[in-house]
């Protein structure tokens, strides 16, 4: 049979190779500053390597992680502001990591678009390099992937994969932690990276607030509260492992600051955690008001202006809190371990 017509190619069915060789080129001096000396060759290979050093190890365990940015990509999509998702990306994997005491080694992303914009690509990685930066990990390499006629053409999703090291006698976690043990927070920057979808039905479906409106709480527009990067804690909480003889960690995304705390706690102790230690983030505020939501549905979906918790002995307390002030981390002592069922309670109210 003679086909007839215009002749089919790549390009005609929606995937630009070129416009994706153009965003390589765009990445490469961003990439140089997210990376350490252990990586091998460059990017642009068919995989990412990395010498690891078993010299300095004597049982090295490695540690892995995966996430994504979800629905907060949807206000940097509506804004067209692209230079930030990577950092809330890497925050959610490496600090995943450091929970167990692993230290970040490297990160590949995954970026999938309904069309591929140079300039685009190259914020969002820009983005990751500078979250890779503060982690104090290195970024190896990644995809992007086009798919169009399945994502609209300024549609994106993007995923990350971190890989640390711990030795195998310092891994963090509920088998260390003893009841006397005090509970530290680590205030978050702001909605980080979980409750989007909420905030989304609250503020821009439900109340139809502007994302370029001046917020006076906030002192900046709604958008730039929502995009405010989520914080990185990886290099915070390896000085605290350097520092002090902490037990665990738990990092504060989604299910809310009981619910992750709890996965690191032994089944016969409980964290009783006082609410009045601290005043949720403005944004929080908002939120609950603008949409008349329950305390618990809010502790149960956001973090409530905790991003990191860190359970230590009593005598390291001090020493933990100097340590976070003098790392300008806003820190305060956020409860007690005391006999109980696996759980951890909040009790109190609001400052």
């Amino acid at each position: 049979m003679t086909q007839t017509g215009t002749t089919s190619s790549y390009a005609a069915a929606g995937v630009d190779i070129e416009a994706g060789d153009r965003a390589v080129e765009l990445m490469k001096d961003t990439l140089k500053k997210a990376s350490r000396p252990e990586v091998l060759g460059g990017i642009g290979g068919f995989a990412g390597l990395f010498r690891l050093d078993l010299k300095k190890y004597r049982e090295p365990v490695l540690a892995s992680s995966t996430d994504g940015v979800g629905t907060k990509l949807a206000i940097a999509q509506a804004l067209d502001k692209h230079d930030t998702v990577g950092i809330d990306l890497v925050g959610m994997v490496v600090d995943d990591l450091v929970v167990c005491g692993a230290e970040p080694l490297f990160m590949q992303d995954y970026i999938a678009v309904g069309k591929v914009v140079p300039e685009r690509i190259a914020e969002i990685v820009g983005g990751i390099a500078t979250g890779c930066a503060l982690a104090g990990c290195a970024l190896v390499g990644g995809e992007t992937a086009e798919h169009p006629g399945m994502m609209a053409d300024d549609h994106y999703d993007i995923a990350g994969t971190g890989v640390g090291v711990v030795e195998l006698d310092a891994v963090l976690g509920a088998d260390r932690v003893q009841e006397g043990d005090v509970v530290i927070a680590l205030g978050a920057s702001g909605v980080h990276s979980n409750g989007f979808s909420l905030v989304r039905h609250v503020l821009l479906a439900g109340a139809k607030m502007d994302l370029r409106a001046h917020v006076d709480d906030f002192g900046r527009t709604l958008g730039e509260e929502l995009l405010e990067p989520t914080r990185i804690y990886s290099k915070d909480c390896l000085a605290i492992i350097e520092e002090t003889d902490v037990h665990a960690f738990s990092h504060v995304t989604g299910g809310g600051l009981a619910a992750n705390l709890a996965r690191v706690l032994p089944g016969h102790l409980t964290a009783r955690l006082d609410r009045s230690t601290w005043s949720p983030l403005p944004v929080f505020d908002l939120v609950q008001r603008t949409g008349r939501i329950e305390q618990g549905e809010m502790e149960r979906t956001f973090n409530m202006g905790v991003g990191m918790v860190a359970v230590v002995p009593a005598p390291d307390v001090d020493r933990t809190l100097a340590l976070l002030t003098a790392r300008h981390v806003p820190a305060w002592q956020l409860g007690e371990v005391v006999a109980g069922d696996g759980s951890a309670v909040l009790e109190g109210s609001h400052t």
